[in-house]
């Protein structure tokens, strides 16, 4: 399967979300017919019935259509890259046809830019169709399946592929219901730190490779892909199974990342964020997502950090800002202080 996988564009101090738009949802991706007889939709049981030399043909959109229109002899709607579904009561309104008005709406229809034709519901191709089909090398797939079945199970498949997809370096867990990405240089710790807060009742989503799509409503969804999915690599233990070791609640399939935190090896020479007020993002597949630069030194706890780390993420999104709101109190404190004259308050007066 072909998709699309721009790099992730490295961790950046970039405080504003619209300074790097993100693409169309489907822009320059596209799944083969071939995807289709995969293992995924392997319920559906597809038969190839015509164009098996074309089933690198690319499929382009995730909506499915019924060329019932089409059939009546109204072809505008038929759009370049959609699966076209044949169904119980288009298969009977064809057969209304006069055979040469038949044949006439299937010569103009096998011309289009249609990748693949689905007949559904067990029912036999009409001849003629199926002949053209075969003359053309346009693709023909028959399922058992009903019409209704298909549309939702190839649909769903090709919302799910026909997305931009990457991969990221890093660990992803849930922590707090939030997914917590954490990304750094190997060796940095992620992965323990990621073991310590699954040992303190959190779930790992993915470890080293974390596989990454956007989707249409703009969430960034990570998982692992097999065999890596559920496991782990740390070093002098080898690959543990974090499923097998903690029980299935200590493992997730896949989480939208709502946060990403960098560890990066302590440097005395860096300036770090201390009060918390600069707002930082991390761009993944052109979407901005809240970004945190972690240090790492000896004697700091990561997991508790990442902990609290997400629990302020979430006092955030529920509008309470805890650094936004100390330096206002400590500005109005200030403001008050000036206010007073000379001599008022606090000291002692600086009299005779």
């Amino acid at each position: 399967m072909r998709r699309l996988t721009p790099e992730t564009p490295a961790a950046g101090a970039d405080a504003s979300p619209d300074a790097r738009p993100a693409p169309a949802p489907y822009e320059g991706v596209h799944v083969a017919v071939r995807d289709l007889l995969g293992d995924e939709l392997a319920d559906l049981r597809f038969q190839v019935l015509a164009g098996d030399h074309k089933l690198d043909n690319r499929i382009e959109n995730p909506r499915v259509q019924k060329p019932g229109l089409a059939f009546a002899g109204y072809y505008a709607y038929i759009k370049p890259g959609r699966v076209q579904i044949i169904g119980e009561s288009e298969t009977a309104y064809l057969q209304t046809l006069p055979a040469g008005k038949r044949a006439d709406r299937f010569e103009r229809i096998t011309r289009l830019p249609v990748p693949v034709f689905i007949l559904t519901k067990g029912i036999e191709p009409l001849p003629d169709l199926l002949a053209l089909l075969r003359e053309r090398e346009v693709p023909l797939l028959a399922s058992p399946a009903l019409s209704s079945v298909i549309i939702k199970r190839v649909s769903w498949f090709l919302e799910d592929h026909l997305v931009p997809t990457s991969h990221v370096h890093g660990v992803l867990l849930d922590v707090y219901g939030l997914g917590v990405l954490l990304i750094g240089k190997s060796g940095v710790g992620k992965s323990e730190s990621a073991l310590d807060l699954v040992t303190r009742g959190h779930s790992l989503v993915a470890d080293d490779r974390v596989t990454v799509k956007r989707y249409p409503s703009g969430d960034i969804v990570g998982y692992s892909e097999t065999p890596l999915r559920h496991h782990m690599e740390l070093r002098g233990l080898g690959i543990v199974n974090i499923k097998d070791l903690f029980g299935l609640a200590a493992v997730r399939e896949r989480k939208t990342v709502d946060l990403v935190i960098e560890l990066e090896p302590w440097d005395p020479h860096q300036p770090y964020d201390r009060l918390g007020l600069e707002e930082t993002v991390h761009h993944i597949l052109g979407t901005p997502l809240p970004y945190i630069r972690m240090p790492v030194a000896s004697g700091r706890n990561l997991s508790i950090l990442v902990e609290i780390a997400a629990r302020n993420h979430v006092l955030k999104m529920q509008g309470h800002f805890s650094a936004h709101e100390f330096a206002r109190q400590l500005e109005e404190q200030l403001e008050r202080k000036r206010g007073k004259k000379p001599g008022e308050g606090g000291g002692k007066g600086g009299g005779d």
